[in-house]
């Protein structure tokens, strides 16, 4: 599932064909699940002629801000991304809405397993599902202090915290694993239980993680070897990381989980624990 970093590249791409263009002509597919409250039809008649403005982002949530609303809004779900291409006959499998804009580049969202999704918002950042977002870290986060702050009370797993998107908005799940693998931090931990010192590590390595990977647009054969990223897929038997130390996998938060019982071990190590003392 595409995580903050490859919607960010997603941005990118839809900055680039459409920004500073008028939109000449929309293309809808017929499918009502992808379209979100709006019929295709809807949607095509509140695009045409706009003027795109900017292309803007929190989270896992996409919209292309015009020169008046409504708002087109994308979810890319489990498979969705956007394709910039000049001629119809390349339009890609799995579209679901293209854009021409008026410099004869089109645009199109592509969702093959059909768990993205697209609507129409007059202020995203008010509406549902934006609205209720957390932080995010790529835009805003939290400074320590503050950090520390959100997570003291929680009962919530360490995994679970990070895949909660009330707390922070786009962290996925091999995100999550690689920041607590590199916190050394065990996912199955209660946040409540871990110390002042695992969470400050927990937010310089969400940042440091994030950042890497946005600024690497999403390249993984460009993270560092040293990641857990390169030896976690598919669950192999005898997996190790980098240093040779044993992978262990487990559902954790509801979601598959990879970690280090070596490097991570279970419960507080690093002194008080939060908001204790």
């Amino acid at each position: 599932m595409p995580e903050l970093p490859e919607v960010e590249r997603g941005r990118l791409v839809l900055e680039a064909v459409t920004r500073g263009r008028r939109i000449e002509a929309v293309a809808c597919a017929d499918d009502r699940i992808v379209f979100d409250r709006q019929s295709p039809l809807a949607v095509k008649r509140a695009l045409v002629g706009r003027l795109a403005v900017a292309a803007c982002r929190r989270g896992k949530h996409l919209w292309l801000e015009l020169d008046r609303p409504p708002f087109p809004c994308f979810h890319f779900g489990m498979t969705g991304s956007f394709q910039g291409y000049r001629d119809e006959s390349e339009r890609p499998r799995f579209w679901k809405i293209e854009l021409t804009l008026d410099h004869g580049l089109r645009l199109a969202m592509t969702d093959a397993r059909r768990f993205g999704r697209i609507r129409l918002a007059r202020d995203p950042l008010a509406e549902e599902p934006i609205r209720s977002l957390g932080f995010d870290p790529h835009l805003d986060l939290p400074g320590p202090a503050e950090f520390l702050r959100l997570c003291r009370g929680r009962t919530v797993t360490a995994k679970g915290l990070l895949l909660d998107q009330s707390f922070a908005a786009g962290v996925g799940n091999w995100i999550a694993d690689e920041i607590l693998y590199q916190a050394g931090i065990d996912p199955r931990a209660r946040v409540a239980d871990l110390s002042d010192a695992d969470l400050r590590s927990m937010r310089t390595r969400l940042k440091a993680i994030i950042d890497l990977a946005v600024r690497e647009k999403s390249q993984s054969s460009r993270y560092p070897r040293s990641w857990l990223f390169h030896y976690r897929w598919g669950k192999p038997k005898g997996a190790v990381d980098a240093r040779g130390e044993a992978i262990s996998f487990a559902t954790v938060a509801g979601r598959t989980t990879a970690w280090v019982p070596a490097r991570q071990p279970i419960g507080s190590r690093r002194g008080r624990k939060a908001g204790k003392g």
